[in-house]
C-alpha cells in the first residue's frame, strides 16, 4: 500500500460528498482548501461527474464558495474525446445527458438506429430505460465498443441513493458479454492524466474521497496514497466489504490538514 508523502506535491480531490454535498459546502471545506494550497501547492479536483459540462461544474463549486481556476478541474469527458480520438472513431453515439455534450464536440455523432464505432455511456438520470439500453446493446452486438464516462455503482441525491453509471455499463456488458473502457474513476488512465497534468509521480500524490472503490481503490490502484473521508456517500458496511484498505480515513476533508502536516 502506498504511504502519505511526508511533504506531497500535490492532492487529488473528489468533489460531491468530500467538497460539498448537494451544492452546500461541507462546513469548514473552502477555507480547508485553501489550507491544502499551501500544504501541496498543486490541487485538481477530480469528479466523475458525467451529467452536467465542465464548466457547469466549475459554476457549482464556485457558488459553494470554493476558489478555484478552470484548469483544477478533471473530468472524464476530456479523456472520452482523447480516447475516441487515438481509437480513430468516426461515428459515436453519445449516451450522455444534453448538458454534457458540449464537452464532447470533437466527437462525430451517430443515431441509437445507426451502426456505431463506439458508445459512450454518461448519465442519462430518467432517461436511462429499458429500451434506450437495448438500443445500446444492439449497436454493441454490431461491434461498438463500450466507453463509460465511469463506472460508480451509485451515488447518494437528496432523496437517498440512487444507481449511477456503472450500473447501467454492467447491465450492458453482461448482456453483451463484454467489458466497458471506463475513462473516469477508478480507470488507471484517468489518474495517471491527473499526474501527468500535475507533473508528479504517484509517490508524492495524494487522493482523497468519498468512494471507497471509485476514489479510494482507483488511487491505490494508481500508486497513489488514499485518504477516505467519512462524508458523502460513505458507509461503514460497504468500506467493510469491499475488501480495500485505505491508507488512511477521516470524518472529513477538514481533517487532511492534519494528517498531512
Amino acid at each position: 500500500m502506498p504511504d502519505l508523502p511526508e511533504k506531497p506535491d500535490a492532492i487529488l480531490l473528489d468533489i460531491e460528498g468530500v467538497l460539498y454535498i448537494q451544492g452546500e459546502a461541507i462546513e469548514g471545506a473552502p477555507e480547508t482548501l485553501n489550507r491544502l494550497r499551501e500544504i501541496a501547492g498543486r490541487i485538481r479536483l477530480v469528479t466523475n461527474t458525467s451529467s452536467v459540462s465542465r464548466n457547469e461544474v466549475i459554476k457549482r463549486v464556485r457558488r459553494a464558495g470554493f476558489d478555484i481556476s478552470d484548469e483544477e478541474l478533471l473530468t472524464p469527458a476530456a479523456m472520452a474525446v482523447r480516447y475516441c480520438r487515438e481509437k480513430g472513431f468516426s461515428k459515436v453515439n453519445l449516451m450522455v445527458a444534453r448538458s454534457l455534450r458540449e464537452d464532447l464536440e470533437e466527437i462525430d455523432v451517430v443515431g441509437t438506429d445507426e451502426k456505431a464505432d463506439a458508445i459512450v455511456l454518461g448519465d442519462l438520470g430518467p432517461m436511462f430505460s429499458a429500451e434506450t439500453l437495448s438500443h445500446a446493446f444492439r449497436q454493441m452486438m454490431d461491434g461498438a465498443e463500450l466507453i463509460a464516462l465511469q463506472h460508480n455503482r451509485y451515488w447518494r441525491r437528496e432523496d437517498g441513493l440512487v444507481l449511477d453509471v456503472g450500473a447501467f455499463s454492467a447491465a450492458l456488458e453482461y448482456a453483451a458479454e463484454t467489458e466497458a473502457v471506463v475513462v473516469g474513476k477508478p480507470s488507471r488512465d484517468f489518474f495517471r492524466m491527473a499526474l501527468a497534468d500535475l507533473g508528479v509521480e504517484p509517490g508524492t500524490a495524494v487522493m482523497v474521497g468519498d468512494d471507497i472503490e471509485g476514489d479510494v481503490g482507483g488511487g491505490l490502484g494508481a500508486g497513489i496514497a488514499s485518504v477516505l473521508v467519512r462524508t458523502g456517500k460513505y458507509e461503514a458496511e460497504k468500506v467493510a466489504e469491499s475488501g480495500i484498505e485505505p491508507t488512511a480515513t477521516i470524518d472529513s476533508i477538514n481533517d487532511l490538514p492534519g494528517l498531512l502536516a
